[in-house]
């Protein structure tokens, strides 16, 4: 059986994810409060601005940085894009 979660990004109930995606307070936060579908639209986008923005992932500032990246997108406030990035039109 799926486990649900009320997603804070989408603000209603949807599938939750299998397991904490990291360890520790953050991780059991996000398992409890964000769904599969927006953890994936995140680690997508995160992807992205790790490649567009040739981040160093040994480099503390650069963690850093992907946090608060990460709580921005996921709690719906504003969030760094890659330059020039023009996201595809919804069908």
């Amino acid at each position: 059986m799926t486990r649900t979660v009320f997603c804070k990004k989408y603000q209603e109930d949807l599938p939750g994810l299998a397991r904490p995606p990291m360890p520790g307070p953050t991780g059991e936060d996000i398992f409890n409060t964000v769904s599969e579908k927006a953890w994936k639209e995140w680690q997508s986008h995160q992807t992205m601005l790790i490649n567009e923005k040739q981040l160093n992932m040994m480099d503390p500032d650069a963690r850093k940085f992907l946090k608060e990246q990460m709580e921005s997108f996921l709690n719906n406030q504003t969030f760094e894009q890659a330059e020039g990035y023009v996201p595809p039109e919804k069908k």
